[in-house]
């Protein structure tokens, strides 16, 4: 064998050599990398070309003669043996298959070795390349008892959770935990259990709502956690009371009007003030904001709402007396959704409603049809002078202004219209119970836009809390899961199955409307049309008597002595009832 200098583009591919597929682009740019940054450290194997051809043919090395062209170099060592007489077909096969990359502890022996001799991170970075996060990763593991990088020398290696909560815990706890879970020789660690016992609790940087300020005044200190996603602040700190503390401060400084903090149940959920109701859609004005710590240390926010003044004693909210009321309700059963199910339905549906509202595609004639419609919608009072200015100004204010000009003529193109239009409705249109509620109307409206698609996942603990056995048994059926023996075990295992990317809408809030309901809504309104027209005939019937009495004069006479003669008769009662009159 020889060594030579020689330019290696002057060297032939191997039609034998083992790897015959393209490597990964990935795998070549980690080559061109070290190249470029430390030259060819192992020469290529070449052979003088047999059957009379001139110059060398590749033995071992193809990516690396490829990676020396890419780098420019103009010449690199080969080393020269004599062709085999498979033409190197076998040294290729075993050049790529017994070949073994490093570990991971071995990359970080190898990288201190590097850092101890002058090299920079980056620069270690840059000659593999890898970035320079994975180089501060394997750094990581000089904080891990040597017994335990021993452990993982022999390919016995924790996943990278495991591995994150081994470097950050001190020797001393390590050494502690490791005494208590060594493995048998030959057998592998229980690494779960090992991290297990090292875990602490960590509050990251990124869920703290609290600035500087507060950070130093509680004497916390970041770390950074370089295990974790690279996309995101990765700083923490193990000082959970501090970090705790600085929050609760944050909430208190920064509490809004009608803001309170609430406490936390054992299951991470807030604490309402009695009675109140949450609100799962978008808060109204009159609701109320909390603030509360979630599991992770971070802020959240909860709005609900306080139930309404009670109606006068011996009457209900309908107006009926108590007694009936009670009667009303003996011996019915109960419904598929609570009362506070509907309250929540009536939210999510607004949502979705002002939603397609905003952002689906409607036809223009769809949105003339759709403003004639809100303007028959029960929650929706139109009056002239004095009740005008009271419900319409902060409505004109917000989107008749728009098509006015400054001069006060009538100015306007389509996609104003189109827009103003919109934002009217979801001005008007109203699904939640209550004085705001649109009716039958609004969920026609819904039905008319699509806006079931945009109706939330209703797949959680609160929802399905209010739905019967009965209901939801049912939705356990729809998703393919079997009804358990207790209704808290079918609502757990609804919970779970709805936890992930498949997500559930009752049936009970989509928009379209009981048919029912609207035919009752139909024949009211056709009660309302007749009733309308016999009041304008009785109207014009008394303009004509009118009319004829005030051209016949002996008719005036003859209607006031009647008026006199009924005073009497009044006059008459009066004093037989004993009544004094006046």
């Amino acid at each position: 064998m020889q060594i030579l200098k020689i330019d290696p583009r002057a060297l032939n591919a191997n039609p034998d050599d083992a790897r015959q597929s393209k490597s990964s682009a990935q795998a070549d740019a980690l080559l061109l990398a070290t190249v470029k940054a430390v030259g060819i450290i192992q020469p290529p194997v070449v052979s003088p070309q047999v059957d009379g051809g001139n110059g060398y043919l590749i033995q071992a090395g193809h990516r690396r003669v490829q990676a020396a062209i890419a780098a420019g170099l103009e010449e690199i060592e080969v080393v020269v043996s004599e062709a085999a007489n498979d033409n190197g077909a076998m040294r290729s096969m075993v050049e790529n298959i017994a070949r073994e990359p490093l570990n991971p502890v071995d990359q970080w022996r190898g990288i201190e070795r590097l850092v101890a001799l002058g090299w920079t991170e980056e620069a270690i970075a840059v000659a593999l390349s890898l970035p320079v996060r994975q180089i501060r990763k394997l750094r990581l593991l000089a904080n891990v008892l040597p017994a335990m990088l021993d452990q993982m020398a022999r390919g016995d290696m924790p996943n990278e959770q495991q591995l994150r909560a081994i470097a950050s815990a001190s020797l001393e706890d390590q050494k502690e935990v490791w005494k208590a879970n060594r493995p048998k020789k030959g057998d592998t660690a229980s690494w779960w259990q090992i991290a297990n016992g090292l875990s602490k609790t960590k509050m990251f940087a990124r869920d703290a709502s609290f600035g500087d300020d507060l950070r130093e005044a509680y004497g916390i200190e970041w770390a950074d956690d370089l295990f974790g996603p690279a996309d995101q602040d990765n700083r923490f700190t193990t000082n959970v009371e501090a970090f705790l503390g600085a929050q609760q401060e944050w909430m208190t400084n920064n509490l809004p009007k009608k803001g309170a903090i609430l406490d936390v149940s054992n299951y991470g959920q807030p604490e309402l003030p009695k009675k109140a109701e949450r609100v799962y859609g978008k808060p109204s004005k009159g609701d109320q904001t909390g603030l509360y710590l979630d599991r992770d240390g971070k802020v959240q926010t909860v709005h609900y709402r306080m139930p309404e003044a009670k109606p006068a004693k011996g009457q209900t909210a309908g107006g009926v007396g108590e007694e009936h009321a009670g009667d009303a309700t003996v011996g019915k059963a109960r419904p598929d959704v609570t009362q506070k199910g509907h309250d929540m339905i009536g939210d999510f549906r607004t949502d979705a409603l002002h939603d397609a509202l905003a952002r689906a595609p409607i036809e223009d004639d769809t949105l003339m049809a759709l403003l004639v419609l809100a303007f028959a919608s029960q929650n929706v009072r139109v009056d002239s002078g004095a009740g005008g200015a009271l419900y319409g100004s902060s409505r004109f204010g917000r989107h008749a202004a728009r098509l006015i000009t400054d001069e006060g003529r009538l100015s306007f193109d389509m996609d104003t219209v189109r827009v103003t239009a919109r934002a009217a409705l979801i001005d008007v249109l109203s699904c939640r119970r209550g004085m705001s509620n649109s009716g039958v109307v609004s969920r026609i409206a819904g039905d008319a836009i699509g806006a079931d698609s945009y109706l939330p996942d209703m797949g959680g603990e609160d929802f399905l809390a209010c739905l019967s056995r009965q209901a939801l048994e049912g939705a356990a059926k729809d998703a393919g899961i079997e009804p358990k023996a207790r209704v808290r075990e079918t609502r757990a295992a609804l919970v779970e199955h709805f936890s992930g990317d498949t997500t559930l809408v009752h049936a009970s809030a989509l928009f379209a409307p009981d048919p029912q309901d609207v035919t009752a809504l139909l024949r009211h309104a056709k009660a309302l049309e007749a009733a309308d027209e016999s009041a304008l005939a009785d109207q014009e019937h008394e303009d004509d008597v009118s009319d004829d009495e005030a051209i016949d004069p002996d008719a005036d006479e003859e209607a006031e002595g009647a008026d006199d003669a009924s005073t009497d008769d009044l006059d008459d009662h009066e004093t037989a009832y004993g009544i004094a009159a006046e």
